[in-house]
């Protein structure tokens, strides 16, 4: 074969696997480009996207059924904060209570590889506008940062978007441990359902707890909304498993 038709075949396949890498790289923009729309479907939804869009409310409170949109409305707002360079960091933590109360020490590899069995539905959203290449590089650079609640206690976030997740598995002194990390220009999300709770104590509940404290002083600054069964927007079937279970 001659020279030239081995340059010439070369070239076909350097155009091929260029025009791979431009596929991916035309995917990864489209999704940096895709703008955050927060699209709630019920009263109490819209009220809730209010509160996460409202400047003047730093900590907002949402609990209730599963399927009634509490985290993933509330990561889509820390996403279009970031996006918008309200914020520079995405802090994102829950209780890691699982079966059989498991510990962050019996599970293998790095902190983020520990949390991810309690943090992949926060993720699920995430990548919704960043490819997983992305997302483990702001996870390297620490722009999204997974810390279980012990991490969190003598820090400050400043400028962060913290979502606490699965607040009902806190007790009451790491709920107030976590509410006093908030720092200047941050917004803070705790979500979870009173009605689901995976520790052994229940009496000792920190969203109840608060919910309960707010509920008597008030605040302008901090909000609380409670969802029901009419702000599932899973599959039907979810609402009739909830109602076998009385809950809804």
């Amino acid at each position: 074969m001659s020279r030239r038709k081995n340059r010439a075949l070369a070239q076909v396949v350097d155009n091929t696997v260029n025009f791979s890498a431009y596929l991916q790289q035309q995917q990864q923009q489209s999704r940096e480009r895709r703008s955050v729309q927060l699209a709630p479907k019920t009263a109490n939804q819209q009220q809730y996207v209010d509160l996460l869009l409202d400047e003047s409310v730093k900590i907002i409170f949402a609990s209730g059924p599963a399927g009634t949109g509490k985290t993933m409305l509330a990561v889509q707002a820390g996403v279009k904060a970031f996006k918008e360079r309200q914020v520079s960091k995405l802090i994102f933590t829950r209780p890691a209570v699982g079966v059989d109360d498991e510990q962050h020490g019996f599970l293998p590899g790095t902190i983020n590889q520990k949390m991810e069995p309690w943090t992949r539905p926060l993720f699920d959203v995430v990548q919704e506008y960043y490819a997983p290449r992305d997302v483990a590089k702001m996870l390297e650079d620490q722009i999204i940062e997974v810390s279980p609640l012990a991490f969190l206690r003598g820090r400050t976030f400043k400028n962060a978007w913290i979502v606490f997740d699965e607040a009902q598995n806190s007790s009451v002194n790491q709920m107030k441990m976590v509410l006093t990390r908030l720092g200047e220009n941050s917004k803070m999300v705790i979500t979870g359902d009173l009605n689901q709770n995976d520790k052994k104590f229940a009496t000792d509940n920190g969203l109840r707890d608060f919910i309960e404290r707010l509920k008597r002083s008030g605040s302008s600054a901090i909000a609380a909304i409670d969802f029901g069964s009419r702000d599932i927007q899973r599959h039907p079937i979810v609402r009739e498993v909830l109602k076998m279970y009385g809950e809804a």
